[in-house]
């Protein structure tokens, strides 16, 4: 079993509580949206095997994502974002891609109106999206370490 440095295992923490008090404040307002919206556009597409999520997000928004459990690639198409990670802050200027490993919560901002794809596996070629995101995301850290120590 692999053991997770203290700064990894302070960095989820940050990230458990930082989406826990966006919640809190979101109760009485409809500032935090979760998955598709006007705010956050969703596409889905779907080819032999591949599942592929492409998300738009407007100049100074923040998007929490979630927690993958496989590593995949993503593709930034147009934009300019910063992404936090428990290994630090990156920019990237589209057109670029990303190798992103499983496990990795994400703080994402635009500094200019991006759109960014997700490219997933999908062996059974499914087109159901909650049945998708039950096998591409872990609702939490726990699920996920669970999960990754299941396929050992």
């Amino acid at each position: 079993m692999n053991k997770l440095s203290k700064s990894t295992i302070e960095y989820r923490k940050s990230l458990v509580n930082l989406e826990n008090e966006l919640k809190y404040q979101a109760e009485n307002n409809n500032e935090l949206v979760t998955g598709d919206s006007e705010k956050f556009p969703l596409k889905h597409t779907f080819a032999h095997g591949i599942y592929v999520r492409e998300m738009k997000m407007e100049k100074d928004t923040f998007v929490l994502g979630k927690i993958h459990q496989h590593d995949h690639v993503w593709f930034l198409l147009t934009g300019h974002l910063l992404v936090e990670t428990e290994n630090g802050i990156e920019e990237y200027i589209a057109p670029c891609y990303v190798k992103a490993s499983g496990g990795t919560q994400r703080l994402i901002r635009a500094l200019k109106h991006s759109i960014f794809v997700n490219v997933h596996t999908n062996p059974d070629n499914s087109e159901n999206i909650e049945e998708l995101e039950s096998q591409i995301i872990a609702k939490n850290y726990l699920e996920y370490e669970k999960n990754k120590q299941l396929k050992l």
